[in-house]
């Protein structure tokens, strides 16, 4: 079940658990070395999200805010979510595959929580 992903732009799916509406959030998904180091650096906002993938930890040396973190397992379930101040170092998560960022505060409004499922969706070529 390996995602294949390429750099660039789709949707982040939260799929609303117990019958509730699922959230779609504009999402940047960095694939290649080059963006997931990059990552949100050096940005002051971000525009909904960025996936990095793959990815089972992250850090915020040389960012300007403080970002939320959701830990990915390979079936793009929410294993661990946190809130990291610039200048910090996030420890590796043995069952994660993937990671999300997002301004901080914004994960828990969109349902974003340990136990919820997430779908990536991209536009399809030539569509």
């Amino acid at each position: 079940m390996g995602r294949r992903w390429r750099d660039g732009r789709g949707d982040l799916v939260v799929l609303g658990g117990g019958g509730g509406p699922s959230v779609s959030v504009p999402l940047e998904i960095a694939t290649s070395y080059r963006a997931r180091t990059k990552g949100l650096l050096g940005r002051d906002s971000v525009d909904g999200a960025i996936l990095l993938s793959p990815a089972n930890s992250v850090h915020t040396f040389r960012m300007r805010i403080p970002i939320d973190v959701a830990y990915l397992d390979r079936h793009l379930r929410v294993i661990a979510v946190r809130t990291m101040r610039p200048g910090r170092l996030g420890m590796p998560r043995l069952r994660a595959r993937h990671v999300v960022e997002a301004e901080a505060g914004v994960m828990g409004g969109w349902g974003v929580r340990v136990g919820v499922r997430v779908e990536v969706v991209v536009p399809t070529e030539g569509g």
